[in-house]
């Protein structure tokens, strides 16, 4: 099983991180061979390049806490595992198209392709559900000259002061790493 984390650089950047071409050839090896892979943000990115997906700014950076809308669509088990609408924590300022024969699982009114479904066992998610408070404030610590007036990026204290999202999110994070481990078994 992979799992890729975000970062600030984008799937683009190779003159700056050279990296980024292994990187991408390790993703589809995996990928190839039938395991379980989990991108989020930078990852899912990553994951939809290497699925020959484009990846690009998004039209507006998305920072803070905002809803998404699952789709009507949504594949079992996905469908169970799944809330409808969860607010959930976004830090991203790109975004993908979704990579052929994958299904979009969900949307925001921001960023139309926020986590799709690949073969069953590679599933990439736009947004962070692995936060914990503390993550929020190392993040806001360490990347808060993002946090400018925009329509999709909210202040610091907004995002420092929702306390209610973390179980809902942690416990969904659970679930799909439980969904992957159990597909690992299976390959």
């Amino acid at each position: 099983m992979l799992i890729i984390m975000g970062g600030p650089m984008g799937v683009y950047d190779h003159q700056e991180h050279p990296w980024l071409v292994g990187e991408k050839d390790f993703i589809g090896q995996t990928i190839h061979q039938n395991k379980p892979v989990l991108g989020i943000c930078l990852g899912a990115q990553l994951i939809g390049d290497v699925l020959g997906a484009r990846v690009f700014a998004n039209r507006e950076k998305e920072i803070g806490w905002f809803p998404l809308v699952r789709e009507q669509n949504c594949p079992e088990p996905f469908d169970s595992l799944l809330p409808k609408n969860p607010t959930v924590f976004q830090w991203h300022g790109d975004t993908f198209d979704l990579p052929a024969e994958s299904t979009r699982l969900y949307s925001s009114e921001a960023c139309l392709n926020q986590a799709f479904l690949y073969q069953d066992r590679v599933l990439g998610l736009q947004f962070h559900l692995e936060t914990t408070p503390e993550s929020r404030k190392q993040l806001v610590a360490n990347c808060g000259n993002e946090l400018v007036q925009a329509p999709w990026i909210q202040p610091e204290e907004t995002i420092l002061a929702k306390q209610d999202h973390f179980q809902v999110i942690n416990r969904v994070m659970n679930d799909i790493l439980d969904y992957l481990v159990d597909c690992a078994m299976v390959s």
